[in-house]
């Protein structure tokens, strides 16, 4: 139901998306993005991201995306491919409930289920919050390299930081440090 938060202390539930998700999914992703990477992308990049593309894009993404549910609310997402964890996003709302991390966790275990032994994702370099969050849940800094996020006319070249993570059955020997 939208316009209702759910209390920060409720179970979170994990489902693949549906076609219907896309309109929230699209809202937290945008409102994420922004707060993320406004003054850390080149302004080719800000310019595109209209709230019509991320809901064109979070329609044709739906078969990749895993929302975070709260008494009936979308209140997160993650979108996986392969061996990469291309979108980690959380409403608002609901930062620093532990949603966040429970998403990250769906999301290795969702690599692992593709058949990965490792993990990894793009952070904007100046994603200071979000490169904290990912090195405290056991990810590490490969360094700088420049992603090539999609635009309408080709990739535009985003100046990032690779994270990576060795996963491992969480039952047995601990994640690998980092170096």
């Amino acid at each position: 139901m939208p316009g209702r938060t759910p209390e920060p202390d409720t179970p979170t539930t994990f489902r693949p998306a549906k076609p219907v998700d896309a309109t929230v999914v699209a809202a937290i992703w945008r409102s994420g993005w922004r707060d993320g990477h406004l003054g850390h992308v080149p302004d080719e990049l800000v310019a595109v991201r209209t709230p019509e593309s991320f809901t064109s894009r979070a329609r044709e993404r739906v078969d990749d995306t895993t929302v975070a549910v709260r008494e009936g609310v979308v209140v997160g997402f993650v979108m996986v491919v392969g061996d990469e964890v291309e979108q980690v996003y959380v409403a608002a709302d609901q930062r620093g409930t532990g949603v966040a991390g429970a998403l990250l966790a769906r999301a290795e275990s969702l690599v692992r289920q593709h058949g990965h032994e490792r993990a990894w994702l793009a952070v904007a370099t100046g994603n200071a919050r979000a490169r904290r969050f990912y090195a405290r849940n056991g990810w590490c800094d490969e360094g700088a390299f420049a992603y090539p996020a999609a635009g309408p006319d080709g990739p535009v070249s985003v100046p990032c930081h690779r994270y990576a993570k060795h996963l491992t059955d969480p039952r047995s020997a601990p994640t690998r440090p980092c170096h």
